[in-house]
């Protein structure tokens, strides 16, 4: 469940949980474009349906598991990033005369007046912990929230491995459904054109954007990369 505040004097709605909206878009948009290349290049290659099983959930697991390790270990090392800036910045803090001339340009640059800003440094100084956060945020471009790693990989495998099943849907149901057995490849270009378009749909409910814009960005993305890997599966068949 997506947990909201809400700032009641200014009629503000903030939403916690779109910190992880990077991961569950990266990994949702990787999983249905890496599975939907793999059916698109078998059935470009004219190859079996049992060659898109084994190779679509090989890679929907292979690839799921590295993508989340990646995105662990990287939201890692950007948190310790991070925390070692702000050791550095903590010893800035110790030479007051420094740290009152990196406050000031910070809000000279922001478009206030030399004396505003210095007005402003004074005040700010007195309080050593919003003195390094404003540092950090300014200069380094360093959040003060700080990222979950475990919980950034363990949404990026869950979008990876529940949007790339999607593709498989299909092939998966073959034998059970008629239509699915009858144009298995069309059904499941139609389940990923629509997969995509929602999951760019989705996404604007945290970025704010647009939801038919959102979606038709991420269909022409994610489009473009299936399309690509349908023709070369064709070409390289024809090759060979």
């Amino acid at each position: 469940m997506i947990t909201k505040n809400v700032d009641k004097k200014r009629g503000h709605v903030h939403n916690p949980s779109g910190r992880y909206i990077k991961s569950f878009v990266y990994g949702g948009l990787d999983g249905i474009i890496t599975t939907f290349a793999v059916v698109a290049g078998v059935a470009g290659a004219s190859l079996s349906a049992s060659i898109v099983l084994i190779l679509g959930f090989a890679n929907l697991i292979a690839d799921g598991i590295s993508m989340a390790f990646g995105d662990y270990l990287s939201t890692k090392a950007e948190g310790e990033y991070g925390s070692a800036e702000r050791r550095r910045e903590e010893k800035v803090t110790q030479y007051p005369k420094v740290e009152k001339k990196s406050i000031i340009n910070i809000f000279f640059k922001q478009g206030f007046s030399k004396n505003d800003a210095e007005k402003i440094s004074s005040i700010v100084c007195k309080n050593k912990k919003a003195c390094v956060d404003l540092m950090l945020a300014y200069e380094l471009g360093i959040a003060k929230k700080k990222q979950d790693p475990f919980r950034n990989a363990l949404i990026t495998f869950s979008s990876f491995v529940l949007f790339g099943f999607i593709p498989l849907i299909a092939y998966v149901f073959s034998k059970a459904v008629f239509i699915f057995r009858q144009d298995t490849f069309v059904v499941a270009s139609i389940f990923t054109v629509l997969t995509l378009f929602i999951l760019g749909a989705v996404k604007c409910k945290v970025t704010g954007m647009n939801w038919l814009k959102s979606g038709l960005e991420m269909l022409f993305v994610g489009g473009f990369a299936a399309a690509a890997a349908y023709f070369i599966g064709y070409l390289i068949s024809n090759l060979v």
